[in-house]
């Protein structure tokens, strides 16, 4: 098999990771990432324009991408910089809206830049774990929305919200588009202990009109954006990896202890050497799900879990080991390398940690789920 990506996505990798090296550095990051809307609209704005939100969507949908791989290539150099605009929540409810068609207007805007949309997949729970789930019931003229959504990524800057909401009778969610504005809906948004912010979203009897209803039994349109966010956060995690450990190599090489570079110790070289293999190994895992994102959805679904799975248990070895080799400077929040350990254990915690998907990836090989389960929203 060919591993080398085709022209146009090399020379998309190499535009957008200039563009993050030159443009992007850990300071003007963390200003973004812990400013008042937890991203920059410069930024976004800029990569608008380079087309990486273009290359998220295939060209029916107005974009030239969208395949597993566009999104590998995207994601991982999103990942190595540690880039916390809204990529992931642009990608999974524009997936959506793709999918559910009819909607190519709105989405010529997404991938211009001119329109953020926030996807709201996940019903909130109260203290005791108990989901408010999104109910929608007929009236007059339209739809009545009420429940909650929580852990909305940039909710607050939304324009626009995709959200699963279950009809009186239906065996699965139908899909909404709600205005961030629509009277009856609060957004209560904070902070990420990562960078970038969420909001847990309230619907207390929001009424929108009856064309916000974009798709009935949506089920299938979730999984997949679902299956494309697993790939796009397993591509990110695996960029970060490799710019930890590349900070960690380049710590020990410099650090000098008892008249010599502490890379020399063969220990710490061991631990090195593990470390890259994981990683690589987590590559393969990546690769194999980009591979199977345009196919069936069992393997498609297996193979998303595995790849999230594997740089799940990854990224926690591969930022355990850099914080302690790095020493105290490893927790100095001046320096790179705390930010991107902590990226990597919430990653971890997005759309299933490793224990889910580990359970998920055995329960789908014992073949085809007949209805609603777990993990199928």
């Amino acid at each position: 098999m060919d591993f080398n990506h085709t022209e146009d996505r090399q020379m998309l990798a190499d535009t957008l990771n200039r563009y993050l090296a030159d443009r992007y550095p850990i300071e003007r990051r963390n200003d973004a990432a812990f400013g008042p809307i937890g991203y920059s609209a410069g930024t976004w704005s800029d990569l608008a324009e380079l087309g990486v939100i273009g290359a998220l969507f295939d060209e029916a949908s107005g974009g030239f991408g969208g395949q597993g791989f566009d999104l590998m290539v995207v994601f991982e150099a999103l990942g190595r910089a540690l880039v916390v605009e809204p990529f992931l929540g642009t990608l999974m409810a524009g997936r959506v809206l793709a999918g559910a068609g009819g909607r190519q207007d709105l989405l010529a805007r997404v991938i211009a830049g001119e329109v953020l949309i926030a996807f709201a997949h996940e019903d909130a729970r109260d203290a005791d774990g108990l989901a408010s789930v999104l109910t929608a019931t007929p009236g007059d003229a339209g739809w009545s929305l009420t429940g909650a959504k929580g852990v909305v990524l940039h909710a607050g800057a939304a324009d626009l919200l995709v959200v699963p909401a279950v009809l009186p009778g239906a065996a699965e969610p139908s899909l909404f588009l709600v205005p961030a504005d629509a009277a009856g809906l609060t957004v209560r948004g904070y902070s990420l202990v990562d960078g970038g912010r969420a909001a847990e979203v309230g619907f207390d009897r929001v009424s929108v009109g009856p064309d916000a209803l974009i798709a009935r039994e949506g089920a299938a349109l979730i999984a997949g954006a679902t299956a494309a966010g697993l790939l796009a956060l397993s591509a990110e995690a695996l960029g970060a990896m490799e710019t930890a450990r590349a900070a960690t190599v380049d710590y020990l090489q410099t650090r000098v202890q008892f008249g010599a570079p502490i890379g020399r110790f063969q220990a710490l070289q061991h631990r090195m050497a593990t470390v890259l293999l994981e990683i690589e190994q987590a590559r393969s895992a990546v690769i194999n799900a980009a591979a199977a994102l345009e196919g069936p959805a069992l393997a498609r679904d297996r193979a998303a879990s595995a790849a999230k799975y594997t740089v799940g248990r990854t990224g926690a070895l591969v930022a355990e080991e850099a914080i302690q080799l790095h020493g105290g400077i490893g927790m100095t929040w001046e320096l790179p390398l705390p930010h991107f350990a902590k990226r990597l254990i919430m990653i971890d915690q997005q759309l299933g940690d490793e224990d889910h998907h580990l359970a998920r990836y055995a329960r789908l090989g014992q073949g085809p789920v007949e209805g609603p389960g777990p993990d199928r929203p």
